[in-house]
């Protein structure tokens, strides 16, 4: 992988989507779904030298030292889960392609949140990027993920 290249790909995406929405006002061509969970993947990669598993696996998305972590990536202002991963690595992107680090730590810190709660219809349960903030600040140094390149 060419490490340099990498984020200058990032940020272009960015770019065009500003450039698009500048040439078409009202219309909206912001990244969504798959692209911008496959683009959180990749910067844990790059970042985080991770290990990434094959796509859309359950729960999982990489490995690093022996830990599975679910990678969750957002523009927005929440995350879903279906489950308790052992590790979460969670990103908010930025319109200019870069991210913020929301939380990086065990998983069932933010499954205990789920904890009173009654399992939505679609077996999802949401949770903001502002909740999740909160409790980064519990999360041990040792417990995170240790990031490669700053």
């Amino acid at each position: 992988m060419d490490t340099e290249r990498f984020p200058e790909i990032i940020q272009e995406i960015y770019s065009l989507v500003s450039e698009l929405e500048s040439m078409f006002k009202g219309r909206h061509f912001t990244p969504d779904g798959h692209m911008v969970g496959s683009i959180g993947e990749a910067i844990a990669k790059h970042y985080y030298d991770l290990q990434l598993l094959t796509a859309s696996s359950k729960g999982c998305d990489a490995i690093k030292d022996g830990k599975s972590i679910e990678i969750k990536a957002t523009q927005g202002s929440n995350v879903a889960f279906r489950s308790s991963p052992e590790y979460a690595l969670i990103f908010k992107i930025h319109k200019d392609g870069s991210f913020t680090e929301i939380y990086n730590g065990l998983g069932r810190r933010i499954w205990l949140h789920f904890a009173d709660r009654k399992l939505p219809s679609n077996g999802q349960f949401q949770i903001t990027m502002n909740r999740l903030k909160v409790l980064n600040t519990l999360v041990d140094p040792s417990e995170r993920i240790q990031r490669v390149i700053p």
